[in-house]
């Protein structure tokens, strides 16, 4: 079977009025009918905040909802790795949509290659005040905010996370690009003696990256998606190419196609 599965993070949709929410849906309306995807990674921070599965999320963003419904219908297999802006997926996101979620990193057979992927919120091991957040945001007392507090208030708390979680993070976002790549590309070099791969693919810092080095004589790649703030893009994968895809070019040249 072909592959052709897409990688995109760090969306940070607050609503459906952004210019990157549209770009979203024009690139989820193809999936499954124009784009023949076999895979759909959504690799965390797609949402700037969603939490649980409160109604209040599912009727706030429901066309996306309603399309990734339709796409896994449609046979796409499509993941979605938590980040640190969207958490406690597993209830509604896998048991009610079908789309698979993870909390850590994962490693899946794409065609030849073995890919691991991971939001990249746990890619510096100094990072102690993230670190002290991440635990933080991940008790049975948030875990019950998101499903049982009114929308309202829930909403309050969602900006206030959001401002907090940018504010621990602003090392990774503000710095150098050059050190920000450093930091991908030490933790890609960490990882793939954990388990080997051939692909790493990350979010959480917005730098994009793409970066190649050798382990035991055989090439491994690593690629940092980046952020939609700086320019929307999917990474692709097919049997025979890896790309960046500038995703309003994709959807034009498709439908130029039809």
């Amino acid at each position: 079977m072909t592959t052709e599965a897409y990688f995109l993070s760090d969306i940070h949709l607050k609503n459906l009025d952004q210019p990157e929410a549209q770009i979203l849906l024009g690139l989820l309306e193809d999936v499954g009918s124009r784009i023949q995807a076999t895979h759909l990674f959504l690799v965390g921070d797609i949402f700037d905040f969603w939490l649980g599965g409160h109604e209040y999320f599912i009727r706030k963003f429901s066309p996306i909802v309603d399309h990734l419904r339709r796409i896994v219908a449609c046979g796409v297999e499509v993941h979605y790795f938590e980040g640190n802006h969207d958490l406690y997926l597993r209830d509604f996101w896998q048991e009610n949509l079908g789309i698979r979620v993870h909390p850590r990193a994962c490693l899946f057979q794409l065609g030849d290659l073995r890919v691991r992927v991971e939001h990249g919120d746990l890619l510096d091991p100094a990072d102690r005040g993230y670190r002290f957040l991440r635990r933080l945001l991940r008790t049975p007392v948030i875990e019950y905010a998101g499903s049982r507090l009114p929308g309202g208030l829930l909403a309050r708390i969602g900006r206030v996370a959001s401002r907090t979680s940018r504010r621990y993070t602003s090392q990774h976002k503000t710095i150098s690009e050059k050190r920000a790549r450093t930091t991908v590309r030490s933790h890609a070099q960490r990882a793939v003696h954990e388990e080997a791969f051939d692909l790493i693919v990350t979010g959480h810092v917005h730098v994009r990256d793409e970066y190649e080095f050798e382990v035991g004589g055989r090439k491994v790649r690593s690629v940092n998606l980046g952020s939609w703030a700086d320019s929307p893009s999917a990474f692709r994968i097919t049997d025979t190419r890896q790309e960046f895809i500038p995703l309003p070019l994709v959807l034009r040249k498709v439908k130029q196609h039809q």
